[in-house]
């Protein structure tokens, strides 16, 4: 009876709140999570789905939904998110993160705490921003991250987002951390190499920790170890 109603909770429809690990693709969590249900519930196919990737590169919060909470997804996507997002100066890559080595470096000196405060100013609010060739965005039925790995170039259309917050949390050059809350669509890298661009140092992103959707936070999310050990024992029991 207990795996009855497991397997019909998945089926009915289950939000799930998950902190996405560093180098796992959001399509690497969510079919882990889909066959760790399939496994312990013997409920058969069961549909799972993302409400908004991570790049590999980033951790934290994602949300999953099974069944029918499927619909909702459209309605967690639309949601602001926050993140903690770390950055240095004085180099660019070509993908604007780790990803990819560092293609240029520039004299950076100039840049001070006071400067680099100055500078988050001018992205509050509604900012046009061109999302990054190494992103999931569509170019002519293709991908551009697979553009861009094939050596391939494309320039994307801006895109309008709003940043509600923007705030330095941390300056020990030439590293610096800061906290964004943001409008769905918003690509926090994008912002990074357009903070060094206005800095007139470069800039790419080294590490990025998405802490809320809405009203969901990180601090309450399961990694996949506890789902896991979660639908094991529920099966043993």
């Amino acid at each position: 009876m207990a795996e009855m109603n497991e397997n019909n909770e998945y089926r009915r429809g289950t939000v799930l709140f998950l902190n996405k690990p560093l180098e796992w693709t959001s399509f690497n969590l969510v079919k882990k999570i889909k066959s760790t249900i399939e496994k312990y519930t013997g409920s058969g196919k069961i549909k799972v789905g993302h409400a908004g990737t991570l790049d590999p590169l980033a951790t934290g919060l994602m949300i999953l939904c099974t069944g029918k909470a499927t619909k909702r997804i459209n309605e967690f996507q639309n949601l602001e998110k926050e993140y903690i997002a770390t950055l240095e100066l004085g180099k660019t890559t070509p993908s604007f993160d780790r990803e990819t080595e560092a293609d240029a470096v520039y004299e950076s000196s100039h840049v001070t705490e006071k400067l680099f405060v100055e500078a988050l100013h001018e992205f509050k609010g509604e900012i046009l921003q061109i999302p990054p060739i190494y992103s999931a965005k569509n170019i002519k039925g293709e991908r551009a991250y697979k553009l861009a790995r094939s050596g391939g170039k494309a320039m994307l259309k801006p895109v309008k987002v709003c940043i509600s917050e923007l705030e330095m949390l941390d300056y020990s050059f030439p590293t610096v951390r800061i906290r964004v809350v943001c409008s769905k669509g918003t690509y926090i890298r994008a912002l990074v190499r357009d903070i060094g661009q206005v800095l007139k140092c470069g800039a790419y992103l080294k590490d990025l920790v998405r802490i809320r959707i809405g009203m969901y936070h990180l601090e309450n999310a399961q990694t996949i170890q506890e789902f896991e050990e979660k639908l094991k024992f529920f099966k043993q029991n």
